[in-house]
């Protein structure tokens, strides 16, 4: 099922870091802006809880328990331990690309395994807001914390974003040249969202290339999204923060410029993007033989897969709830037994999106702990300096 990361890139999100991180753009209005982020939280953690409630009485009604749980007995544990490393493997191996490509600029501040906890900020804050809007913006707001400048998180995640989507697009694409009839057949009347998905994609694909490619493009993006604000009174007029955002329109630039040049190193994300999503059309596959299922090739498997990700990939819910599901057991459903289909659907969602959720809240929980153990120990020093 699919594994949501928020792979989409929030033009947004350059502003919102903007605010988050820097006190004197907006003199005054913290406490209101801190207001407002913690009802957008509560607000999306109700949506995100309301569509997983529904999604389960739709999934879970009319089931057999009992039958439930003696399939489920059936599956291999090995496979299942497989398949729930395919899963951190996934999310992991976007924190190495993040870690790669920061690295490739010359200025990374953060190590390996903090760039994978990004991976894993960003997949939490993905899941529960619609269309994955919200995982770039936490994204670019912890990696400017740990000093990593603006522009270089900016151009990292979204060279990320677009690698992935343009990966997925290829994918798309090769599935509708290559294997357009049985395709056709086991999607049916669903095979129109399969284009809806593809198309979205490539569009997506397009309109980040644009912006990285004419910069002048995003230095107009973000001049009018800061006038916007400020006549919204959410910013207050600042030639300190116009300074700052031209600042950051130079530094995004430069390394756009950067990747532009060394175009071995972005084809080498590109690869290791590839791999990364094929490990989530192979994870179904391995729970596809761990119930001892025959009759269909780990090819088509993973195919079928691909198409349910492609299909609801850009779809505005929360962590593609309900619908991801409902395409599974309409595709998959001439490939499990009867018996076997929803057993199949719920460890292949409950690992690809429920459990990766909860280790990514738990990364969240224990990097807010850390930070505020941070914060206190810095205060502490701050009062033993000026004691003495």
């Amino acid at each position: 099922m699919d594994i949501n990361t928020d792979t989409k890139f929030d033009a947004k999100a350059r502003t919102d870091i903007g605010q988050n991180t820097n006190a004197d753009m907006n003199a005054g209005g913290d406490g209101g802006h801190e207001k407002k982020k913690v009802n957008l939280s509560i607000g999306n953690l109700l949506l995100f809880a309301a569509i997983m409630g529904l999604t389960l009485y739709a999934v879970f009604r009319e089931q057999d328990f009992d039958q439930i749980a003696a399939s489920l007995q059936k599956l291999s544990a090995p496979y299942l331990i497989l398949a729930v490393m395919l899963a951190l493997f996934f999310v992991c191996m976007e924190g190495a690309m993040i870690w790669y490509l920061l690295g490739a600029l010359g200025r990374r501040k953060s190590g390996l395994f903090r760039c994978i906890s990004y991976s894993f900020i960003g997949f939490f804050y993905s899941g529960i807001t619609p269309s994955a809007t919200g995982g770039q913006p936490m994204q670019l707001y912890y990696m400017n914390k740990d000093k990593n400048t603006l522009a270089d998180s900016s151009v990292v995640l979204m060279t990320v974003a677009i690698i992935y989507k343009f990966v997925l697009a290829v994918i798309g694409t090769l599935m509708l040249v290559f294997w357009y009839e049985p395709l056709q057949d086991y999607m049916k009347k669903y095979f129109g969202l399969f284009f809806l998905g593809l198309a979205l994609n490539v569009i997506l694909v397009v309109i980040l290339l644009a912006v990285m490619i004419a910069p002048s493009w995003m230095k107009g993006i973000v001049s009018k999204g800061e006038s916007l604000l400020v006549k919204l009174r959410i910013f207050k007029s600042s030639g300190k923060r116009r300074e700052k955002i031209n600042g950051f329109i130079d530094g995004y630039q430069d390394a756009v410029q950067f990747l532009i040049r060394h175009k071995g190193k972005v084809a080498f994300v590109v690869l290791l993007t590839f791999l990364q999503r094929c490990s989530v059309f192979f994870l179904t596959a391995v729970i596809y033989k761990g119930f001892s299922q025959d009759g269909t090739s780990f090819l088509t498997v993973m195919l079928l897969q691909a198409a349910v990700i492609i299909a609801v990939d850009m779809l505005p819910l929360p962590g593609a709830q309900g619908i991801s599901e409902l395409l599974y057991c309409r595709i998959f459903a001439g490939v499990f037994s009867a018996a076997n289909l929803m057993p199949s659907l719920y460890v292949t969602r409950g690992i690809t999106f429920y459990f990766l959720l909860i280790i990514s809240l738990l990364v969240v929980a224990g990097n807010s702990v850390y930070r505020n153990i941070e914060a206190g120990r810095v205060k502490k020093t701050k009062r033993v300096l000026l004691i003495e």
